[in-house]
């Protein structure tokens, strides 16, 4: 019956089947695959617990603790009268989660003149899960950056315990903070504000491109003031948020990033002229008595062309008359500067080789060796550096001569160049080492006599740049209240000379001289006739009005 399938079961499903028992061999294994597992778990449950217990226990601690930074303030920096240039504040635009600000940032002197000088600063940053990849203030430029060890301090550390959801649940500290050592400058707040002010108001009202200054001590190298116009805003470049104003420092003609009284070259003009003076003096060349016909220029044959002449220009049509070097350097006489230094007829001259003597004696075409970055060394013009420069025509001439000797030509000095030149001309002879920082106190060299030359020649110069601002080119600072020595300088540049700078160097008071200056206003064009002494006038006046203590006359 059961063969024939009578009531239709599906075989193909097992209808009809008698179903067979599990046996005892199955049950056997499955209880020893259970027990091996078992076994396993264990071990491997003892591995996590008793072998690497710590080591497990620690990684799940730093899952819900971690580390972070405290911030050090940085150290507060002060001008020479112990006011703030550069302090810290709350951040009140802090984002973080319990808007708690984690450093503090810096706030800078709202008086002008300070950006190239005390510089700006990049903050911490964090990544994308928050952490600091960024863990300290760095100084980016100025004297942030020069003194970024001793202002930044030492940054403590702290434990932020969190729960699943990144909440905080507890900090504990574990190393304070170490605030920043303080910093004080030589410089006088207030001048060096009146400073910028001057320069800047000069260079907008009659088209000066820019402008450097600065005011130094001629005894210790201390720099009273130092800065450039125009400037950039502290503020904006640490923060770094107003993209468009940067870009746009970055784009200006002007140059705003130069810090021109440091790393600008400019090519000095009449300003060499009282060390060449001296030299054609200290040589024989010349006595204070010498005397020059100045009719408005110098005619020398063409080596190329005997049928004619080239003539070297005086900048007064007409000429000066009989000039010595009082009046000379007074008036500023090319023509006397050609004969002495060149040659000219009867008319010795120093030669290409006694300028850059005197000019080097003096540091024009050095670093000075000041506590700023970025300072650069300059040139003196002569043969070899004509024969480099300019390699298809590198032969010197009488002309090349004639034009170094009123500044000109090759000559690039920059502004602490000239500030340090003119104080040793007023000390007659010591060359100091210029210096912004008073506190942590800098590395400087020490001062320089230059050797070789006799002290009376420097009482010879000192008169006459006097006499340049009785009756000269610097009456401008003629003024009752403090008599200052000085000597001007007009260098044409640019495109056909159709641009041109001024400077105006100095010393005061004449009777014991104790303050040196210099300011150079850049690229006007040549048909200002407003210069330099100008702005220096203002920073006098200011002077008397706030501070005149820097006038009086040390006994």
């Amino acid at each position: 019956m059961d063969t024939l399938n009578v009531s239709g079961l599906d075989t193909q499903q097992f209808e009809g089947v008698i179903e067979k028992s599990i046996g005892k061999k199955v049950a056997t294994w499955a209880g020893i695959i259970f027990i091996v597992v078992g076994i396993l778990f264990v071990l491997q449950l003892g591995r996590l617990q008793i072998m690497n217990g710590k080591q497990y226990l620690a990684r799940s601690e730093t899952n819900r603790l971690h580390s972070t930074p405290t911030f050090a303030d940085r150290g507060v920096i002060y001008d020479r009268n112990g006011k703030e240039l550069a302090w810290n504040v709350v951040d009140q635009g802090a984002d973080t989660a319990d808007n708690k600000p984690d450093f503090s940032v810096r706030d800078y002197i709202e008086l002008p003149g300070f950006a190239h000088l005390i510089g700006y600063v990049g903050y911490p940053t964090r990544d994308s899960s928050g952490f600091f990849w960024q863990n300290s203030i760095i100084g980016k430029s100025g004297i942030e950056k020069k003194l970024n060890a001793a202002l930044s301090g030492t940054n403590g550390q702290k434990i932020i315990e969190t729960d699943a959801s990144q909440h905080v649940i507890s900090e504990n500290l574990v190393t304070p903070a170490k605030s920043g050592q303080n910093v004080t400058l030589t410089v006088d707040a207030g001048i060096q504000s009146a400073l910028y002010s001057a320069i800047k108001n000069l260079a907008e009202s009659k088209g000066f491109v820019g402008g450097a200054g600065a005011i130094m001590n001629i005894k210790t190298g201390e720099i009273i003031a130092i800065t450039n116009y125009p400037e950039y805003d502290l503020n904006i470049l640490s923060h770094g948020n107003d993209s468009a104003t940067i870009a746009g420092y970055a784009t200006d003609p002007r140059h705003v990033y130069l810090n021109r009284a440091v790393s600008g070259l400019f090519t000095p003009g009449s300003t060499v002229k009282p060390y060449e003076a001296l030299g054609a003096l200290n040589e024989g060349i010349i006595t204070p008595s010498t005397t020059v016909l100045s009719t408005g220029g110098v005619e020398i044959p063409n080596p190329y062309d005997t049928t004619k002449s080239q003539i070297f220009h005086d900048w007064k049509k007409g000429g000066h008359g009989v000039v010595d070097v009082y009046k000379a350097i007074a008036e500023s006489v090319n023509t006397f500067f050609y004969e002495i230094g060149g040659g000219y007829k009867s008319q010795q001259g120093l030669g290409i080789s006694g300028i850059d003597k005197y000019a080097e004696l003096f540091g024009l075409g050095q670093k000075t060796g000041i506590d700023i970055d970025g300072e650069v060394s300059g040139n003196v013009p002569s043969p070899a550096w004509k024969a480099k420069t300019f390699p298809k025509d590198g032969t010197w001439r009488l002309g090349d001569t004639y034009n170094s000797a009123i500044g000109q030509f090759g000559f690039q000095v920059t502004v602490v160049q000239m500030l340090r030149a003119v104080a040793g001309m007023a000390t007659s002879g010591t060359l100091v080492t210029p210096y912004v920082t008073a506190d942590p106190k800098p590395q400087v060299a020490a001062s320089t006599q230059i050797q070789g030359i006799d002290s009376k020649w420097y009482s010879v110069l000192q008169t006459a740049m006097r006499q340049t601002v009785t009756n000269g080119t610097a009456v401008a600072i003629n003024v009752p209240y403090v008599h200052a020595a000085a000597k001007t300088g007009t260098a044409q540049v640019g495109p056909n000379n159709s641009l041109e700078n001024s400077w105006s160097t100095g010393f005061w008071p004449v009777e014991n001289p104790q303050y040196a200056f210099v300011v150079v206003m850049d690229q006007a064009k040549s048909t200002n006739e407003t210069g330099a002494t100008y702005a220096v006038r203002d920073v006098f006046d200011w002077i008397e009005a706030n501070e005149p203590q820097y006038f009086d006359v040390p006994k």
